[in-house]
């Protein structure tokens, strides 16, 4: 499981992955001021929860390629025939994706606060809340790919699945900016996010299944 989880992040980050999230996370910051105008004022009151929409829209990226290629080279084949749990080959790659987009994506997050003009205690709710959100994001995404994998268009079914669930990541992340409000929204946000990483392994690893029958 650990070579697994490490072949998976070299191929997160070697493939282009982590800099394609990254990447399209920094676009959505610099895009948003000019569809809004520059008002400092506006862009700080608005701009945490730019952030956290454009993250999960990021983490929405790479999902394709999460489960797909192991399903259709038969890795996932020979993994289970060898007795392996594909539930714990779930939870291997929800660990890998969330080393591949988590850390860039929160350091990318101070160059979007520095475009979006937040202060530096905005951003630090945004980090705390990147930090306790996107293992959920991850574990939702590796998920997601699961369901989708061999499936004819399947990133556009994978946008269908995947945004709804993580409506509840996004509201509450984005509540947690809130400085009288924020404590209890981060609880929350750490509660979905939990139950998420601990779901997901099963349903991931059920929908691999499925998908070799």
């Amino acid at each position: 499981m650990l070579a697994l989880t490490l072949r998976d992040v070299r191929r997160g980050y070697a493939g282009g992955g982590a800099a394609l999230v990254v990447a399209f996370f920094l676009l959505v910051a610099v895009l948003f001021p000019f569809a809004i105008g520059p008002d400092a004022a506006v862009l700080a009151r608005v701009g945490g929860g730019v952030i956290w929409a454009a993250a999960l829209l990021a983490a929405l990226l790479p999902v394709e390629r999460l489960v797909g290629p192991d399903l259709e080279s038969g890795v996932l084949d020979q993994l289970r025939v060898r007795g392996v749990s594909l539930a714990l080959v779930a939870a291997a790659k929800i660990v890998a994706h969330w080393t591949a987009f988590a850390p860039p994506l929160m350091l990318a997050a101070v160059i979007a606060a520095g475009l979006l003009d937040l202060s530096g205690a905005t951003l630090l709710r945004v980090e705390i809340g990147l930090a306790i959100g996107t293992p959920g994001l991850a574990a939702l995404a590796v998920a997601t790919g699961a369901l989708v994998a061999g499936l004819r268009g399947g990133s556009a079914v994978a946008g269908l699945v995947m945004l709804p669930l993580a409506v509840p990541l996004l509201i509450f992340g984005a509540g947690a900016l809130d400085p009288v409000g924020g404590a209890g929204a981060f609880k929350l946000l750490g509660a979905v996010s939990l139950v998420l990483v601990a779901g997901a392994p099963f349903v991931a690893g059920a929908a691999m299944r499925a998908g070799m029958e």
